[in-house]
């Protein structure tokens, strides 16, 4: 694996243990794909660094199971600002 690419997955998964955001924001603060950010998260991290693994695993896990509680959210505040 390109040094380069290890470099940027250690960074994501800094990023996200470090802030405890979504793949997406994540994707958006690198400026690169959400699924090149799951693919990092998900299996090249895993062979770079089983303990950061471990970590990012447990923050996904938990934004999966918030998932239908944000998206409610938005979808309420979207819909009161054109009530407004």
């Amino acid at each position: 694996m390109d040094e380069f690419i290890k470099k940027r997955v250690k960074k994501e998964a800094s990023y996200l243990i470090k802030t405890r955001v979504t793949i997406r924001e994540v994707a958006n603060y690198f400026n690169i794909s959400k699924s090149t950010v799951h693919k990092d998260l998900q299996e090249r991290l895993k062979i770079i660094s089983p303990e950061y693994y471990l970590l990012v695993r447990e923050i996904v896990q938990k934004n999966l199971s918030l998932r239908h509680i944000k998206g409610g959210e938005t979808t309420k505040q979207k819909y009161t600002k054109k009530v407004s």
